[in-house]
């Protein structure tokens, strides 16, 4: 009965956390360096050794590696990015979004050979905040603003088949959540609509065709100021473009002896449904005669073919007698699957105030053309008492994005990290843990001519007891 009244006490938990998550900013591509604050501490290395529920979203093999019978770990973590882009006269749009908290959850318990539980944790995302006073806003006030997040509910099981060997797998339910504010100017308008050109991505649609007529139907001299896409909640919890679906992974835990152990895992593309929300759609043009004629469409997005993608690593940990012990994963992350491009479907309301655009529509593409990337994660512990145990270690990845493609709203670039952490032994089953990770600054000049520097400060705390 205890058992079972604990488990439902988890699951109310966990379901509270799924509400309040917020967007996660990352920063190897759009995963985070690391999950859970000791693996995290670590380098993010997690895949040969028991790292708490994290295992969950790391290797799930893991869990059979707990010594006590069951735990819960109730995380948060504090994302820091840091990010400034600048135009290509010298201009200087400094992000105002610094500051993101993400909680986690984790429950597993064993019984038998078993071990099986819940765990909720953010994947990832990217996203900020400029100012509409900023370069950004093309001197129309416009505040430029991206939220990308994906979360998981997981449900995981493992097996110790011997002392040597563990495998397990896991049933993800994921969600994922967009807001977006972009201005285009009216060249970058028109690079999309223009076959001739589309050096960035494109657009079609019976919107195209229409604004085209309009603009022939104009004056000679007239211009585009502006395009811009405007879909957002102002909600730091959900983004307004909302998908769900689910996901799935495999992995194993084998001990080559009692000092060494590998650990091995998959993990599968998402399946999510289109995201979608509410939306607008505004231009303005520049027309000898008549000035600034602003238009703005009311209608609705479906973000498309948004995935997040698979990922296959393996890793070691070495713990040789004495107090200290070494680990290491490499993992390959595969973005060309899933992020050749940001696909948009704007479709205008069936409405008077849409005038001619009424019930058209508008796809809209910018090329990402993302590439496969390669983590190699490390670290090292030390234990320094009976309470305490000291963490350290470096995270190295590649850029996944091509330089030429580079969105300043979108800045998910860095490469290296260096982490710090340690745990904290509060009572006989309770314990603190903590990290903290520097990631370096990166400087990238896209296509437009735009630097896009990027670093980041992120930390996490975790409370852990043991039943």
């Amino acid at each position: 009965m205890f058992n079972v009244l604990r488990f439902r006490l988890i699951v109310t938990t966990a379901a509270v956390c799924t509400a309040a998550a917020p967007s996660v900013h990352a920063t190897n591509g759009m995963n985070m360096e690391g999950y859970g604050p000791i693996a995290t501490a670590l380098g993010g290395a997690s895949f040969a050794f028991d790292n708490g529920t994290a295992g969950v979203i790391n290797n799930p093999a893991t869990l059979s590696l707990m010594p006590e019978r069951a735990r819960l770990d109730v995380a948060l973590g504090v994302l820091g990015p840091n990010i400034t882009a600048t135009s290509p006269a010298g201009q200087q749009a400094k992000s105002k979004a610094t500051a993101f908290f993400m909680p986690a959850l984790g429950y597993v318990e064993r019984q038998g050979a078993f071990t099986y539980g819940l765990g909720i944790f953010g994947q990832g995302g990217m996203g900020c905040r400029y100012e509409g006073s900023s370069w950004r806003g093309l001197g129309f006030g416009l505040e430029n603003r991206t939220e990308v997040s994906v979360g998981r509910v997981i449900a995981p099981i493992a097996y110790k088949v011997n002392d040597q060997l563990s495998i397990a797998a896991t049933v993800d339910f994921v969600w994922a959540g967009m807001d977006l504010k972009m201005a285009m100017s009216g060249a970058q308008f028109f690079d999309l609509a223009t076959p001739s050109s589309q050096q960035f991505g494109r657009a079609s649609g019976s919107i195209v065709q229409s604004f085209g007529q309009i603009m022939q139907s104009m004056p000679a001299g007239t211009s585009v100021d502006y395009a811009y896409f405007n879909f957002a909640n102002g909600n730091p919890f959900t983004g307004a473009a909302k998908g769900y679906g689910y996901a799935g992974k495999v992995g194993l835990v084998y001990r080559l002896t009692s000092e060494l152990a590998v650990g091995l895992t998959y993990h599968g593309e998402t399946e999510l449904s289109d995201l979608k929300s509410g939306a607008s759609l505004a231009f303005q043009l520049a027309v000898p005669g008549m000035g600034k004629v602003p238009q703005t469409l009311a209608g609705n997005i479906r973000v498309r073919e948004f995935e997040w993608p698979a990922m296959l690593g393996g890793g070691f940990a070495w713990s040789p007698p004495g107090p200290w012990s070494f680990v290491a994963d490499v993992r390959r992350v595969f973005w060309s699957d899933v992020m050749s491009s940001f696909a948009m479907r704007f479709t205008a309301a069936d409405a008077a105030t849409n005038g001619p655009f009424a019930g058209q529509v508008l796809e809209a593409e910018l090329f990402q053309r993302w590439r496969d990337q390669t983590t190699v994660q490390g670290g090292v512990a030390f234990v320094a008492t009976k309470d305490v145990t000291l963490r350290a270690g470096a995270n190295f990845s590649t850029n996944p994005i091509p330089n030429r493609y580079l969105n300043c709203l979108f800045p998910a670039t860095i490469e290296k990290h260096v982490t710090g952490g340690l745990s904290y032994r509060v009572a006989e089953r309770s314990t603190i843990d903590w990290s903290t990770t520097y990631g370096f600054k990166v400087t990238q000049t896209n296509g437009y001519g735009i630097v896009i520097r990027h670093q980041q400060l992120n930390t996490q705390l975790m409370f852990s007891h043991r039943f």
